[in-house]
């Protein structure tokens, strides 16, 4: 089992930047890959960004590549979502994700697949005013 908790969600204006965190527990950091989706009001959940388990490769959807960064600090097990020049229509619950069982993340495919991911945490709400 692994939980996972995440913060540093809130409400900011169009143009700023938020930081999310993703607290993780039950299993060794480093033994699994992690990743970010989010869910906006009446839409799917749909990825954001994901990382392998030692941080060598990381993939990103087309709608926040080069505003967002994925990071992670295994000795803490912990992963992150650096999200700059935000815009409304990042407005979403974040959710973090752990895959633990599944597929190695070979591709922004296979990142972007809801199957892949075994644990979610509870999700954290960001809000983006124009």
């Amino acid at each position: 089992q692994v939980q996972l908790v995440e913060s540093g969600g809130g409400l900011v204006e169009a143009g700023s930047s938020l930081r999310l965190s993703c607290a993780a527990s039950g299993r060794p950091g480093g033994t699994y890959s992690m990743g970010w989706f989010r869910q906006a009001p009446g839409k799917g959940r749909e990825f954001v960004a994901a990382i392998t388990w030692n941080g060598d490769r990381t993939y990103y959807a087309d709608s926040v590549k080069g505003r967002f960064t994925i990071s992670r600090e295994n000795r803490k097990n912990t992963e992150y979502l650096q999200m700059n020049s935000l815009e409304p229509e990042d407005t979403a619950v974040y959710y973090c994700a752990a895959a633990v069982f599944g597929p190695a993340l070979r591709d922004v495919g296979v990142a972007g697949a809801a199957s892949t991911w075994d644990y979610w945490g509870q999700g954290t709400q960001v809000t983006v005013s124009s």
